[in-house]
């Protein structure tokens, strides 16, 4: 148990480095194409790099696997797909009416979120989880946040989707135990893809010269963020407390802030920095606080 619980985190913190650098591809793929043609082909692409892995993973069983007229699989990866459709395309959205700034620290608070949520849900959440929280938020007040913050109309968007993240990791959390995560990340992406294909074609202009313009930021965010990271998420939490995937998730805004300090020329002050430090300790206090055997899940 103690070996499947470092492996989610490992897998956690690996998603949160890919998820933070894909800002970068989804803020350059909005120069050229609208925000849900983005995400669809995104998303699309991250379920065509999945099918070789399954081909693959069905060829090595020896006991045929969950089968994909599974009621409860389908059902699964049906409402992870609408979920992830909202929380992606408000982000998107919001990205046009806001900063990266802004956007990063709002979106974050789903780590606080989450464990509130899972109160009403019933699932019990230690003092450990709280603390590191709690540290997390303000790490992100401190790394996001400078002197000029301002609301935005687009940060009422990024709001929304905070609680819609949110109700992301608790229902990947509620699934990935059941079902096999390979078959509900790929249900997941092709619902995602559709939703957001479907709403381009109604709302935005589509020419084949602004998609492959589009292209780098397209693959990035398709097939790293998106056929990695995204899957990497589902298969960690299948071992991981939801409340505690959260904080680990929120790193994102820390790798987000690296990310565009490398390649948008961005700078951290000396706040940024202590405010990844705090995040990073939240992150430790949530893993090594010791928890009762009733608190973990």
């Amino acid at each position: 148990m103690q070996n499947q619980a470092l492996r989610a985190d490992i897998l956690m913190l690996l998603t949160a480095i890919i998820w933070g650098s894909a800002f970068v591809a989804q803020r350059l793929g909005m120069d050229h194409i609208g925000p849900f043609l983005y995400t669809g082909l995104r998303f699309a692409l991250a379920a065509l790099v999945l099918l070789p892995l399954l081909a693959y993973t069905a060829a090595k069983q020896t006991i045929p696997g969950e089968p994909w007229s599974n009621r409860g699989l389908l059902f699964g990866g049906a409402m992870m797909g609408l979920v992830l459709a909202l929380g992606i395309n408000l982000q998107q959205v919001g990205l046009l009416f806001t900063s990266v700034t802004n956007s990063g620290f709002i979106t974050g608070l789903y780590v606080i979120i989450v464990p509130l949520i899972g109160l009403f849900i019933g699932h019990k959440t230690g003092i450990g989880i709280w603390l590191g929280a709690i540290l997390a938020v303000v790490g992100m007040f401190l790394l996001c946040v400078g002197d000029n913050f301002q609301v935005a109309s687009g940060d009422w968007l990024q709001l929304a989707g905070a609680f819609v993240w949110a109700t992301h990791v608790l229902v990947v959390g509620l699934f990935a135990k059941r079902h096999d995560p390979l078959r509900l990340a790929f249900l997941q992406f092709a619902i995602c893809a559709v939703i957001s294909l479907l709403l381009a074609v109604i709302l935005e202009p589509i020419t084949l010269a602004a998609i492959i313009q589009a292209g780098p930021a397209i693959i990035y965010g398709g097939a790293v963020a998106g056929g990695i990271g995204y899957t990497l998420q589902v298969v960690a939490q299948k071992h991981a407390i939801a409340s505690h995937a959260a904080i680990i998730f929120s790193l994102e805004a820390v790798f987000a802030a690296l990310a565009g300090s490398l390649f948008l020329d961005e700078t951290l002050a000396l706040r940024g920095y202590i405010g990844c430090a705090l995040m990073f300790v939240g992150m430790l206090i949530a893993q090594l606080w010791p928890r009762k055997a009733d608190a973990s899940h």
